[in-house]
């Protein structure tokens, strides 16, 4: 009999137990994260969102996406992505999975260098590497002032603007090296393409 009701007092104090653990650590601590997240991070926290002039959601400051159509040349162009069929498909976030030495890779790379030389007016050597290579997710959002400076010259004719005028919402773009030391200075393609948007 007292085994019985002990076993029954046991059970009691694990059922109070999990019902207290499932309060405090799968209602409270979300809940708790969440709301720092909308108080402290509330832009990041809610996918770093980018809007036009007129308020409309353009897109992600994380998230890279292509700049192509007829008039792809008014506007500055993002990395190469290997992110679903299509390219840049958040859903399908990944690399190529090719090798430094697959033939496939080296062929799409030449391709991408001599294409971006032609159309940007520059020796195919000066190429950057950021623009003929895809990044790990596919989504990579910046490219390096590098591959910015080469195509200053093309969106600046495009547009009808100075490439000085070009060149400076460049460099205001230009983010540098996190806590001064990591990474390397970047430009964010989305971001830098919404101003130029409204400076033309």
């Amino acid at each position: 009999m007292a085994s019985a009701r002990s076993t029954v007092r046991s059970a009691g104090v694990a059922i109070r137990l999990t019902l207290l653990a499932t309060v405090v650590l799968g209602v409270g601590y979300p809940l708790a994260v969440w709301g720092v997240g909308q108080g402290v991070f509330h832009d990041q926290a809610n996918g770093s969102m980018v809007t036009d002039s007129s308020g409309a959601v353009v897109g992600s400051s994380l998230v890279g996406q292509s700049f192509t159509g007829k008039q792809a040349d008014r506007w500055f162009q993002s990395r190469p992505s290997a992110a679903g069929e299509d390219g840049y498909d958040a859903g399908a976030s990944s690399g190529s999975n090719l090798g430094p030495n697959n033939p496939d890779l080296l062929k799409s790379v030449q391709e991408r260098r001599a294409a971006l030389a032609k159309a940007d007016g520059v020796p195919a050597a000066q190429v950057p590497a950021d623009a003929v290579t895809a990044s790990g997710s596919g989504l990579d959002p910046d490219i390096s002032p590098a591959y910015a400076a080469q195509q200053v010259a093309r969106v600046a004719e495009a547009r009808g603007l100075s490439t000085d005028r070009v060149r400076a919402l460049v460099s205001q773009h230009t983010e540098s090296r996190q806590l001064g030391f990591l990474g390397e200075p970047v430009v964010n393609v989305l971001e830098l393409n919404l101003a130029l948007a409204k400076s033309s």
